[in-house]
């Protein structure tokens, strides 16, 4: 637009697009609550996963401190974050950037693991979003996930749009590499 905003249309399905309601959990009564002090809630991760994300929210950030699976067991999926995942930086406004590096170690379905994945973050644009649910303004935070598996490398690049009293109202994930 003249003004440097942008409007996205995300309201007429293209081939692989779906509706996805991402729903917050609590953590209490949970088998993995305990041994994740800190963290405020859980939600699933991806729609193609049972696997739950455990987040914290503070005054200036929002933090993915582990992953989980749903149930315990031997096959259980159990990584903790180190240091935790900053996933927005509050406040958010076009031009800011962030990232963390972190240690990532437990299980995964129920093998140990241990690697590393680094977050490079930035709100790179503003403008307004079209959906199914309305139209919404938004700030577009652009996410590169670098994941170090022993030698394999995995790039994953995403782009949020941030609602404010909403959260995230579209996100687009492009195939991994």
């Amino acid at each position: 637009q003249g003004d440097g905003s942008r409007n996205w249309d995300f309201g007429v399905a293209l081939s692989g697009d779906h509706l996805v309601l991402v729903e917050t959990q609590k953590l209490e009564g949970k088998w993995f609550a305990p041994k994740y002090p800190g963290a405020t809630y859980a939600a699933r991760l991806s729609e193609s996963s049972e696997l739950l994300g455990l987040f914290e929210v503070t005054a200036t950030s929002l933090l993915l401190r582990g992953v989980v699976s749903p149930t315990d067991g031997l096959t259980r999926t159990e990584l903790t974050y180190t240091p935790a995942v900053a996933v927005l930086d509050f406040p958010l406004k076009e031009g800011k950037t962030w990232s963390t590096a972190a240690s990532v170690g437990g299980l995964a379905q129920g093998v140990l693991a241990s690697y590393t994945e680094s977050y490079a973050s930035s709100v790179d644009a503003h403008g307004k979003v079209k959906t199914p649910f309305g139209e919404f303004p938004v700030l577009r935070t652009r996410v590169v996930l670098t994941r170090q598996v022993g030698l394999l490398t995995t790039l994953v690049r995403s782009y949020l749009f941030s609602a404010e009293c909403f959260g995230t109202v579209a996100t687009l994930v492009a195939k991994d590499n």
